[in-house]
């Protein structure tokens, strides 16, 4: 069997070619993993995230979910400010002080009426937002982006009200406030390097 040069060629680049998105569409299915990754690859991020969570376990009633709810929601609009162009200052001190005081209430086993706590982490959240919609990538779309990030934070908190919840009794207490002074001792060191 005789293979021309062509033949050859046509293989070697068939099986050496990347994928082709010659569809429209996709850059929306980007957009939202992209959005989702982000809170995961942001050591910040995620531990302020896992934080509110944690922290709203411990407190139980209404903050188990207002204070996730408050943080989601307003970290989107904190996106989108970011998105449209807004200056927010002091927004990465504000995230490491964010994750050095989530981890302290948590560790404290602080608890504030829910109010309190809704205004607190609705500050962090538009820091977070913002980061969020800061670092958008300029080929992605800006609302299924939102939705990616916003989705992966409310698994976050997920994670932290699961800790919480499931840390029952006076033994289970210690555990979810060592959490907390994990995430807490994490933003100091995060805050050096």
């Amino acid at each position: 069997m005789k293979f021309s040069r062509l033949a050859l060629a046509t293989i070697v680049t068939a099986l050496a070619s990347t994928t082709a998105l010659a569809h429209t569409g996709h850059e929306h299915a980007a957009s939202f993993a992209t959005g989702f990754v982000h809170p995961w690859s942001g050591l910040d991020h995620l531990l302020a995230m896992v934080a509110v969570g944690l922290w709203a376990g411990i407190n139980g009633g209404r903050a188990l979910w207002a204070w996730p709810v408050t943080f989601a929601s307003v970290m989107v609009a904190g996106g989108a400010l970011a998105m449209g162009g807004a200056r927010v200052p002091a927004v990465e001190p504000g995230i490491l002080a964010s994750v050095i005081v989530l981890g302290l209430l948590a560790l404290g086993a602080i608890r504030l009426p829910v109010a309190a706590g809704i205004a607190l982490v609705a500050v962090f959240a538009l820091l977070h937002g913002y980061a969020h919609g800061a670092e958008l990538p300029l080929e992605v779309a800006g609302v299924t982006y939102a939705l990616g990030f916003a989705l992966a934070t409310a698994l976050l908190h997920a994670v932290g009200l699961g800790v919480a919840c499931l840390s029952t009794g006076e033994r289970g207490l210690s555990l979810a406030r060592g959490a907390g002074a994990l995430v807490a001792v994490s933003g100091v060191v995060l805050a050096f390097i």
